[in-house]
């Protein structure tokens, strides 16, 4: 339970009096633009806070904490609005918004870039790949900066250079009581371990200092599809290709149903379908190469994997996951491919209904398992894959039913559960959370949570109570 009270209204005297030091936007209910503020990334939420603050900078985050906290003000924190769980907005409270802050400042000579809390993905690739290079990151591009990072941010390159927490270098942090700090492995350098991982428990990041790395302009990368009655065959082959492939391949194995898009055919809109999406991190011509059995498997129905520019690459599921549909995530982390998950995999997929539910299931492994693991906050660098199930609807008709599929889906799955990426967590419980960083890194997070945050101020987060 947040230290902080719920309210419905507030002093509009107060709010007025904020005004005049906010160089930002502060948005009430009765304003215009309100609802359209409001909206998260996961239509199933549907929340309405007393006041929204539009920050511009430091100085409005420092003034937005000071206010919720002299008005008791329970606190929702904005980056892109990505959380599954719509934990970027809270009924009531105050809505402390970093959407406007978008600020990118890359240097090439000594590949660092400086990135503000409102970034996207797909805005920070724009700026970095002029010059060839990346922040590793996430998968669809209208995800925010901030929250994928703080939780651990894997994608397309982790394989190669890691996840996006380990090209941090530093980051800005207000705190519960409005200061200013910097962490990094020099300073504050406790906060800098918690924060790469364990989220958005201890202060507002509102900049990040990252290290970039070589990725593109062109990669070998895109999806490969065969019927999904052949998924056991595919994946059996699949298990043996990556076990000794080298750490430039990334893939992403997905069960769906064709999705209506102009490049899939007619005829196979709607039919459910395996795929194999993969993105190689280096040389095309290397790429090709060690792509070329993947692709030449079995009957494929579709095969989109060629040389593309890694920006468009970089948006290949952004269809997958527009504004505004109902989304509900079950996630795990699993050491292997065994046959038994294999054909749990195998029998949940074929039973797919909504043109919109799919899984993800996430090769880990390469740097992010050679990082030290005491390294960070983050937990998990040792699991082989991760399963991102996607229970999802388009509106609220029939989401009562795919959110139950994804349930039966991930319980089936329990006997080979291990860890759980953090970022994947709906609204789950302190057990949930527990499990995501293990006892050990749970305990030690919340001695910190007791440093920079002992009265929970922030709270609407996959929390880490102090007490």
């Amino acid at each position: 339970m947040s230290p902080v009270a719920q309210r419905t209204e507030i002093d509009g005297v107060a709010v007025d009096e904020l005004q005049k030091s906010f160089r930002g936007e502060l948005v009430r209910p009765d304003d215009a633009g309100y609802d359209v503020h409001r909206r998260v990334w996961n239509g199933s939420i549907d929340r309405r806070p007393a006041l929204i603050a539009r920050c511009t900078g430091v100085a409005d985050v420092r003034a937005a904490i000071r206010f919720a906290r002299s008005q008791n003000l329970r606190v929702a924190v904005r980056g892109g609005g990505h959380s599954f769980p719509g934990l970027s907005v809270c009924d009531d409270g105050m809505l402390i918004d970093l959407g406007p802050m978008k600020g990118i400042r890359v240097d090439p000579e000594a590949r660092t870039a400086r990135v503000q809390a409102g970034v996207l993905l797909g805005e920070l690739d724009r700026e970095t790949q002029e010059f060839g290079l990346a922040v590793p990151s996430g998968v669809v591009t209208h995800t925010g900066v901030a929250g994928l990072t703080l939780g651990g941010g894997i994608g397309w390159v982790m394989r190669k250079y890691g996840l996006t927490i380990d090209q941090l270098l530093s980051v800005d942090v207000v705190t519960a009581d409005g200061e200013l700090v910097k962490a990094s492995e020099n300073e504050n350098a406790d906060l800098f371990w918690g924060v790469r991982g364990g989220g958005g428990n201890f202060g507002i990041v509102t900049d990040f200092e990252f290290r970039l790395v070589s990725v593109g302009p062109y990669v070998m990368a895109g999806p490969v599809f065969w019927p999904m009655e052949d998924a056991p065959e595919v994946l059996r082959f699949y298990r043996d290709w990556i076990a000794d492939c080298p750490d430039e391949l990334m893939t992403i194995a997905v069960q769906r149903r064709a999705p209506a898009l102009p490049i899939v055919p007619p005829e196979l809109v709607g039919k459910l379908v395996f795929a194999v999406t993969a993105c190689y991190a280096g040389p095309v011509e290397e790429g090709e190469r060690v792509l070329r059995p993947l692709k030449e498997f079995g009957s494929p129905v579709l095969d989109f994997c060629r040389p593309k520019p890694f920006l468009e690459h970089q948006s290949t599921f952004d269809p997958s996951f527009p504004h505004g549909w109902h989304y509900y995530v079950r996630s795990c982390d699993v050491a292997a491919l065994s046959d038994e998950v294999i054909d749990i995999v195998a029998e949940h997929g074929s039973h797919i209904t909504s043109p919109v539910t799919s899984i993800a299931l996430w090769q880990m492994g390469g740097a992010v398992g050679r990082i030290d693991d005491g390294a960070t906050a983050f937990n998990g660098r040792q699991a082989g894959f991760t399963f991102n199930i996607n229970g999802n609807s388009k509106t609220a008709d029939g989401f009562d039913a795919e959110r139950q599929w994804a349930r039966d889906y991930w319980s089936a799955l329990a006997p080979h559960h291990t860890s759980v990426y953090v970022n994947f967590l709906m609204e789950e419980g302190e057990e949930r959370v527990r499990d995501a960083y293990g006892a050990a890194k749970y305990d030690r997070l919340k001695a910190l949570k007791r440093k920079y945050d002992p009265t929970n101020f922030f709270s609407l987060n996959q929390n880490i109570k102090p007490d």
